[in-house]
Parts: structure tokens; sequence; C-alpha cells
């Protein structure tokens, strides 16, 4: 029996018999991908889920959303509390007796730690930093323009209420409401 002889190529090029890549090239190049992602994606997941900033808008979001719909549904304005010197949020109905109130505010949601409010604003008028301030939610459907900065760190993200409440935009850094509701939309 005659030996087959296989060709070899000395410039190192690969006849068209031979195209393709070889097993061990592929499984490099899968563990190399592999290592990447292993530590590309804890921290990914770390950012999008664990993120105390983004965590606090996307509830604030969802606050304003439920208060919205509770006060067309239920015909009654609902009132969205922040203390900014407790670090603290709640809300309450318009029609809630003393009593009631006082409950409500005593169990009041308290920021994650780290995160605050840093002011909020309406139009010109600024509150900052101390005091309590109220974002109502109308029977009707809307509510008045505000801009909320919650900051952690020296991070900002921003959440703009527009007065329909289509969308609630979330913004990861600092946006002044006259950037938000210019005044030809007002």
């Amino acid at each position: 029996m005659a030996k087959a002889r296989t060709r070899t190529s000395t410039t190192g090029k690969r006849t068209d018999a031979e195209a393709g890549y070889t097993l061990i090239e592929l499984i490099v190049v899968i563990v190399l991908i592999g290592i990447l992602l292993s530590f590309a994606v804890p921290r990914l997941r770390d950012d999008l889920l664990n993120d105390s900033l983004h965590a606090t808008a996307r509830q604030l979001v969802g606050t304003a959303k439920e208060l919205r719909n509770d006060a067309v549904r239920e015909q009654v304005d609902f009132i969205l509390h922040f203390d900014m010197g407790a670090n603290v949020f709640w809300s309450s109905a318009a029609d809630m007796t003393p009593e009631k109130l006082d409950e409500r505010r005593r169990g009041a949601s308290p920021f994650p730690p780290g995160v605050r409010v840093a002011d909020i604003e309406f139009g010109r008028e600024r509150v900052t930093s101390d005091g309590e301030a109220r974002i109502v939610f109308s029977r009707h459907g809307y509510v008045n323009p505000a801009v909320i900065h919650i900051a952690k760190g020296g991070r900002v993200v921003t959440v703009a209420l527009a007065p329909f409440l289509r969308r609630i935009g979330i913004h990861d850094r600092q946006v002044g409401f006259d950037d938000l509701f210019p005044a030809s939309a007002r």
C-alpha cells in the first residue's frame, strides 16, 4: 500500500480544501470571549441592578405613575411629599384626615444610604436641601411641571415630571427646569 502524501505549504497559506478555522482556533477565541465576559457581566449587572441612584429614580417614576392613576380613578388629588431634612418621601390624598396624614408621614419611605434629593424645581421656585416639598397630582390627570434632582456622591440624576405624564423623563445628569420646560412651552 502506498502511503498518501499530504501537501504542506511552506508559505503558511492554506489551499482551498483546507479553508476555515481549526477547532483549536475556535476554542481559543471562545475562551478569550469567556474571560472578557467574566469581567464585564458582573460590572454591568451591578450597574444596572444595584445602582441605588437609578433604582431610586425608577421608584419615584413608579410612584408618580401610581399616584396619577389613583388620582384619576378615585377623583381625588394625591400629593407626593418630600422631607429633604429627613431624606424620606410619602404620599397622601387631599381628603385625608390629619391623623391619617400623620400616619402616612410616620410610614415614609427612606431613600437608600447616600442617596438624597438635592433639590426640586417648580419653575422659578427652587426648594433645596431642607424643608418639605409637595407635588400635587390632579384628579384631572395632570401634575404641575417639576424637576427632581437626586444625588449620590458626585453623581446626579434628574427626574422630570411633565404636566400630563405621558412619559416621565430620567436624565443621567443634572438638567434644569428651564432646559426641560422652555417658557414658550409652558
